[in-house]
């Protein structure tokens, strides 16, 4: 049920909104964020998320939502000043933040200061794809939930574990699973990533720039390189990691 048409900037949904867009702090305090567009808001709904408030744009669709879920309308314009997307079709919603368990897994993915929240989303995304259910990030990553990762996630936000810790916490949570360490790396000491079984493994990749950080390197078991033709760069992380990930799936 639609529960008012919005017209001012001052209202304080819209406010909310785009706090909730903009603001990392503002977002973890309220244990809610913002997602944009029809398909996210049908894989949320797939995958059972809570859902919290929806902006429609113009006029309200017609997807069945529960009656829980605030409603409401805006004009294009004032529609368009709340998006963090540019010329969305909308409509924009709110979904309240899941809480992170005691994390149990077979296997993970590990992101170390990967800043750029589209590389941050397409690894969430791949992880899904290839049945790797658990995403960790670790220091300076982007926000997941960002209105930018959570597009690039394609609605893999709803179904995956992602789990944020330091650097500190790194080795307990691996040890707590029974799993192997690999840290992504540029060295002699790494083994080709061919000849390592990693179906019982968490593995770690850093930012293109910079790599793993000596912190983190020292807690692996050991170190995996991707075979690359002479003279070539490191590969983007968010390529890096899609790689990684066919070979535990593989």
């Amino acid at each position: 049920m639609v529960l008012g048409h919005i017209t001012s900037r001052k209202n304080e949904i819209i406010q909310r909104l785009r706090a909730l867009a903009s603001d990392t702090a503002f977002r973890r305090a309220e244990g809610e964020y913002l997602c944009d567009g029809h398909k996210l808001l049908y894989e949320a709904l797939d995958k059972g998320a809570q859902l919290r408030t929806v902006l429609w744009k113009e006029t309200p669709g017609e997807t069945a939502l529960p009656d829980s879920v605030r409603q409401y309308t805006a004009p294009a314009e004032l529609f368009d000043y709340v998006s963090p997307m540019k010329n969305s079709p909308g409509p924009l919603f709110t979904l309240t933040i899941p809480e992170e368990a005691e994390p149990v897994f077979p296997r993970a993915i590990l992101l170390e200061n990967v800043q750029d929240p589209g590389n941050v989303g397409t690894v969430i995304r791949t992880a899904a794809a290839m049945g790797v259910e658990t995403v960790i990030l670790c220091g300076a990553c982007a926000d997941v939930y960002s209105p930018k990762t959570a597009r690039a996630t394609m609605g893999a936000i709803f179904r995956e574990r992602i789990i944020r810790c330091s650097a500190d916490d790194v080795r307990a949570i691996v040890d707590r699973n029974g799993l192997k360490l690999y840290g992504a790396a540029l060295s002699d000491r790494a083994a080709d990533i061919r000849a390592l079984d990693l179906r019982n493994s968490v593995v770690a990749i850093g930012s293109e720039g910079q790599g793993l950080s000596k912190e983190l390197l020292g807690l692996c078991d050991g170190e995996l390189i991707i075979p690359m033709s002479p003279g070539s760069e490191s590969l983007n992380a968010a390529v890096a990691a899609s790689i990684v990930l066919w070979e535990m799936a593989r």
